[in-house]
């Protein structure tokens, strides 16, 4: 996707921002800034490392004065809306992270992130001075426009995607869950989103700091009900006991299974890579009452190494009656994707109920038929 993206940074857009920016700085060479902008190795250059050329080339063209060129951006980004203008703030990063236009640089992100997004760009000041940074973010989540408490969020999360992961909020998520906290409620499901993915972030290194926070938030506002539920995803989908009791998902165990009677079966049992699988399962539940589940099947997909590694899909998430009998079918592929690479071998496959095998099967790939 993101080599397709990159072509939206083409001669026209090039010359199009060149005249926009010339219109308001006349000093401007248009022609010498798309000439150097597309120098080899432009065509190779990835989606992220032409918007860091773009940010790195203005600033031979703007005014040498970080603030002189800054008042050349803030004179034209009110046209500049959208994914592709990501190098205003990116130019920020670049040359706005000396002591004496601190203050400026964090106005200007503030400012372009209302049109594109500064969340990448913070990053850098963020490994910094994090300290300093959060105050900011504590501020931003408090602000008006649902583009900054959105950026207030998105910028201090641990892992983002696309983004320098910043290790001091693994080890210690205690300032992001602060920024968090201001926005648990937000109106904006823009907002909320993030909100719930930084959670999500942080569960994967610091579990207990989530859970903990999911038993004070819970009840706060059906909107804060949602973030949590998504927040929490990955501790519910690995099965993390007091996540999916939390979420009011049925506990198993040995003595009172939560189903009997669980069959899995795939057809064909032998197939080629980028062939299907036709997965059939029931199973009868074994409860007196109601009971929210969450059913699944797991592949032990076969690696280049030769071991396995499991991979969960979702078939339902519902509450169902004590003694539901429930049943279904689901295609699976075996078809080679950008993100997973297949292996010939046997590999199992297992129905799952809240986390727990309740029945598994297996099937044979082999390699690919010629000319699939």
């Amino acid at each position: 996707m993101a080599d397709a993206l990159k072509d939206i940074y083409n001669s026209k857009f090039l010359n199009d921002f060149g005249c926009m920016v010339k219109a308001a700085y006349k000093d401007f060479q248009c022609e010498g800034f798309v000439a150097s902008v597309t120098a080899p190795p432009w065509d190779e250059l990835p989606l992220r490392a032409r918007m860091h050329r773009i940010a790195e080339v203005l600033g031979n063209y703007l005014p040498k004065n970080y603030r002189d060129a800054l008042e050349v951006l803030f004179s034209v980004d009110e046209y500049c809306n959208g994914f592709p203008y990501l190098f205003f703030p990116d130019f920020v990063a670049v040359f706005g992270q000396g002591e004496q236009h601190w203050e400026l640089s964090m106005h200007a992100l503030e400012r372009f992130t209302q049109r594109s997004s500064s969340e990448f760009a913070i990053r850098p000041f963020m490994l910094r001075k994090p300290q300093h940074v959060m105050e900011y973010m504590l501020r931003w989540s408090s602000h008006p426009n649902e583009h900054v408490r959105r950026f207030s969020s998105e910028g201090c999360r641990p892992r983002l995607p696309w983004g320098t992961a910043l290790p001091m909020f693994k080890k210690d998520p205690a300032p992001v869950l602060r920024v968090l906290e201001q926005l648990k409620a937000d109106p904006s499901l823009y907002v909320r989103k993030s909100v719930a993915n930084n959670l999500n972030d942080i569960a994967k290194d610091n579990p207990d700091a989530v859970l903990q926070t999911a038993r004070k938030w819970m009840g706060t506002s059906p909107e804060t009900d949602w973030i949590l539920r998504q927040g929490c995803r990955t501790l519910v989908r690995n099965a993390h006991p007091e996540a999916l009791a939390l979420f009011g998902y049925a506990k198993a165990s040995k003595k009172k299974p939560l189903c009997g009677n669980a069959v899995l079966t795939a057809e064909p049992g032998q197939l080629h890579i980028g062939d299907s699988c036709e997965l059939t399962y029931f199973l009868d539940m074994n409860r007196d009452t109601k009971v929210r589940i969450r059913l699944e099947y797991g592949i032990d997909f076969i690696k280049s190494n030769g071991r396995p590694s499991r991979k969960l899909f979702l078939l339902s998430d519902k509450t169902v009656s004590g003694k539901a009998h429930l049943s279904g079918t689901h295609t699976h592929s075996f078809a080679e994707l950008t993100t997973r690479r297949h292996y010939p071998g046997i590999h199992r496959i297992v129905l799952l109920i809240n986390g727990q095998e309740a029945a598994q099967t297996t099937v044979l790939l082999k390699e690919a038929k010629t000319g699939h």
